[in-house]
């Protein structure tokens, strides 16, 4: 064998192989070629996507008091036309036991210089009662295990009221920890990102609750295992809710920066979020579904149908910041994937900005008056199953940027027309009531009714099967409400 690249003749059941150890590819190569092959059929893994190698067959460990001539090689299996990925392994039978426990070292060593990013003990979160109330079974059934097999330590614990995971996150000793593992939905993220953000900005001493505060990064890392009856952040990262894909990227070490916005009422921290920020109709979706709460996830649903044909805008003053020169676009077809350049080149970039302004109060801000049906900010896609683009398909997870997208006051079919598009993939831009900004801060001031428009929209409510009007909606936080109407974002 060669110290750098290793070439063994091995047998995967009874059949020779020969197994090549490289950089940072394992392959094998059957020697037997078959009959309707032209040459012997190869086999790649790449070295940072093996979960682990054992001795002994994986299906039958060896007790016994005899060395085994076995080893096994457990890994990811993905397939090109979809983003599930799997567990698979496969059994090398060597000439002796010394030869199998020396490839075996080998992978371990090469798996070590590679995996820097792997983590070795995690804190994981379980919400037993959120979403369809299954996440303590989809994490003992189908999750434990794959983190016992990798060799990564975890403390569970099963949150027993709201915000206990957050209050958790902020008093324990994190020092041990190489991230944090949220198995629920994205309210359950929404907690560990609150309570690692506040967590950081106190062990930095900076206090979060100012506007112009220069917030410090989390250093700490959060894994999702989709749980809940929504899990947009993990569908816009991973682009699929499976419970085991996302344990195996979390167990290989897949690490994807995110943006996440600060929201302020009055110069005071409301809430952080990394997908939607919504006033008008996605504010009043979730404020007229907390009435419906006892029909299950479906109310979204039955309070989004209520809401379309409510056909309510609201008045105010839109200002924001458009985003730093850049390569990017709303309206561009750049779509944010593994290895994104615009993410990548953005980060040096932001941090020289931050250091040269920590406020926007010098910038020119751009400013748009009217009545709106939906004031919408998202630094993701925030796509789901159920819209499989997202509210905006080419925002960026990782550029320091969100987009902001305006629809105006129009009828109930020209509204029905704008979000049919975030389920059919034609553009939902290009219809003549909506415009769309790729911006790095916002701020928002509804506007008071005069007393015509209060008449006017009196009369509306006599007359209208939907219900009650409001003068003003409320803000839809990653789905959380913040009842406030004025509102700044950064």
């Amino acid at each position: 064998m060669e110290k750098e690249n290793l070439m063994c003749l091995l047998r995967i059941k009874g059949t020779e192989v020969s197994l090549v150890l490289e950089q940072s590819v394992l392959s094998w190569t059957f020697n037997k070629r078959r009959a309707y092959r032209k040459k012997s059929l190869t086999v790649a893994i790449p070295v940072n996507e093996i979960v682990t190698v054992r001795l002994g067959d994986g299906k039958q460990q060896t007790k016994g008091v005899a060395p085994s001539t076995q080893f096994t090689v457990y890994h990811v299996s993905r397939k090109s036309s979809s983003k599930r990925w799997s567990l698979q392994m496969v059994t090398f039978t060597a000439p002796d036991a010394q030869v199998a426990h020396s490839w075996v070292q080998a992978i371990q060593k090469k798996m070590f210089e590679t995996g820097h990013t792997r983590p070795r003990k995690l804190l994981v979160f379980i919400n037993p009662y959120g979403g369809r109330g299954k996440a303590s079974r989809i994490y003992y059934s189908e999750i434990s295990f794959l983190f016992q097999l990798a060799g990564i330590e975890t403390d569970v614990i099963e949150t027993t009221r709201a915000n206990h995971a957050r209050d958790y996150i902020l008093e324990a000793d994190l020092q041990t920890y190489d991230g944090v593992v949220c198995v629920g939905g994205d309210g359950m993220f929404s907690e560990l990102l609150h309570g690692l953000v506040k967590r950081t900005q106190s062990d930095s001493g900076v206090c979060e609750d100012k506007e112009n505060a220069m917030l410090t990064p989390c250093s700490l890392r959060i894994g999702i295992i989709p749980a809940g009856s929504t899990d947009c952040v993990c569908f816009a990262t991973v682009g699929i809710n499976d419970p085991v894909t996302s344990a195996l990227h979390i167990i290989i070490g897949d690490t994807q920066p995110m943006d996440v916005c600060a929201s302020y009422n009055d110069g005071q921290l409301m809430k952080y979020s990394v997908s939607l920020i919504g006033y008008g109709f996605f504010g009043d979706v979730l404020r007229e579904s907390e009435n419906l709460r006892w029909v299950g996830p479906i109310r979204y649903d039955l309070a989004g149908i209520k809401m379309v044909f409510s056909n309510q805008s609201y008045r105010g003053t839109v200002e924001y910041l458009e985003a730093y020169e850049s390569n990017s676009s709303p309206r561009d077809n750049t779509r944010c994937r593994t290895g994104c350049l615009v993410c990548s080149e953005s980060s040096e970039r932001l941090r020289e900005a931050a250091e040269e302004c920590q406020d926007c109060q010098s910038d020119t801000w751009k400013k748009v008056t009217g009545s709106f049906l939906a004031i919408n900010i998202t630094g993701m896609s925030s796509a789901c199953p159920k819209s499989q683009d997202g509210l905006s398909p080419t925002a960026h997870l990782a550029d320091g940027t969100a987009d902001l997208i305006l629809v105006q006051e129009s009828s109930t079919m020209q509204f029905l027309r704008h979000l049919n598009r975030h389920t059919n993939r034609k553009d939902q831009f290009a219809l003549p009531n909506v415009e769309v900004h790729r911006i790095r801060a916002m701020r928002f001031t509804p506007e008071e009714f005069d007393e015509e428009e209060a008449i006017r929209r009196q009369k509306r409510f006599f007359g209208c099967p939907c219900g009650r009007t409001s003068e003003t909606s409320i803000w839809n936080c990653d789905g959380e409400i913040l009842n406030c109407a004025e509102l700044s974002v950064r």
